[in-house]
């Protein structure tokens, strides 16, 4: 009898964490051993979407995803917790739930209006939630700690521009942003370590929050100005090749024209 892709993929996993003939790898895995693995992969995949990778890589990738959340899976049916099919039908029913505009009588069809009936239905999730675990729901529950901390920022603040902790726009922000910068040259002048990294710290978060106010997500703007800077810095390296100068030693005035003139081929497209 033929079995479907997933089926197989299953069998796979299992066969992996056989106690007496599996991959002493894989056995010797746990949940909090995964995690670094899973994140790693997450990044591959975003790479790939953002390189334009062909369908091949793209499938791989995706995959490589896939494997994850069967991994966990498969730990969590070997202490008899659940397995890969309830999780399967778990997301699938959180979704009905989530989108009554497509499964349910709910008329609003424009995106705003079912922005706000998701987020709505996922505050009545934490709180159920909170009230299982035998605590106070916060506003906060459930952002996570190991989102990238650029992303754990813009969330953090969006959640609590809910209730109105929130600037009316950004040039509030901006003003904000200015007085991180002068604590953290009073912190600079103190040659305070552990000031300075506070102070960083805010300066970090309040860019994120203007970010949030300019509807840029800060973590793409990140790496949109990583890329950018890349290909700059290759046009320095490609310069300075063409002329037999090492970079070592080239010294910075030197560099630094380099990438102006890099940087002017870059908004030039050429």
């Amino acid at each position: 009898m033929s079995h479907s892709p997933m089926d197989r993929l299953l069998a796979v996993m299992a066969a992996l964490r056989d106690p007496e003939t599996g991959c002493p790898w894989d056995l010797a895995q746990d949940w909090r051993s995964i995690v670094p693995h899973t994140l790693e992969e997450a990044y591959e995949l975003a790479d790939a979407i953002e390189h334009g990778s062909d369908d091949e890589a793209l499938r791989s990738e995706l995959g490589d995803v896939l494997f994850q959340v069967v991994f966990y899976a498969r730990l969590a049916e070997e202490e008899g917790r659940f397995d890969f099919q309830q999780v399967a039908a778990g997301v699938a029913d959180k979704l009905v739930r989530r989108h009554p505009h497509v499964f349910g009588g709910a008329a609003e069809r424009d995106a705003a209006s079912q922005s706000g009936s998701w987020e709505a239905i996922k505050a009545v999730e934490r709180n159920q939630r909170a009230r299982r675990q035998g605590r106070a729901p916060g506003l906060l529950d459930d952002v996570p700690l190991a989102l990238p901390a650029l992303s754990r920022s813009a969330k953090l603040q969006k959640r609590a521009a809910r209730v109105g902790f929130d600037w009316p726009e950004a040039t509030p922000v901006l003003a904000k942003i200015r007085e991180e910068a002068g604590e953290l040259e009073e912190a600079m002048a103190a040659a305070d370590d552990a000031a300075m990294a506070e102070e960083y710290g805010d300066l970090l978060f309040a860019m994120a929050n203007l970010g949030r106010h300019l509807g840029v997500d800060p973590e793409q703007a990140l790496r949109d100005a990583n890329a950018k800077f890349e290909r700059r810095f290759q046009g320095i390296e490609a310069e300075l090749e063409g002329r037999d100068q090492p970079l070592e030693g080239a010294g910075f005035e030197t560099l630094e024209a380099a990438y102006q003139r890099a940087k002017a081929r870059d908004k030039n497209g050429g």
